[in-house]
């Protein structure tokens, strides 16, 4: 299913191992994401167009965790 992270693997932002954002490879080449679930709230105050489907849900990533992940997303062709 995952291939690798994408981004440094930064212990600090993973106390314990848990509450671990980060972007995953898939073996299909999408990208999986892990973060703070923030559905509830978000859905409330979403912007107008496409909205949030009922097998899908809104995740909160630290942006320091998506510069670093975007450099590896580049990479991949």
């Amino acid at each position: 299913m995952f291939i690798r992270r994408l981004g440094k693997n930064d212990v600090i932002l993973c106390p314990g191992g848990h509450s671990c954002p980060q972007f995953l490879e898939m073996d299909d080449k999408d990208i999986a994401v892990v973060g703070a679930l923030i559905t509830g709230a978000a859905t409330k105050a979403m912007l107008p167009g496409p909205g949030v489907g009922p097998n899908e849900g809104v995740v909160k990533v630290p942006r320091a965790v998506m510069i670093e992940a975007a450099r590896d997303i580049l990479k991949i062709t």
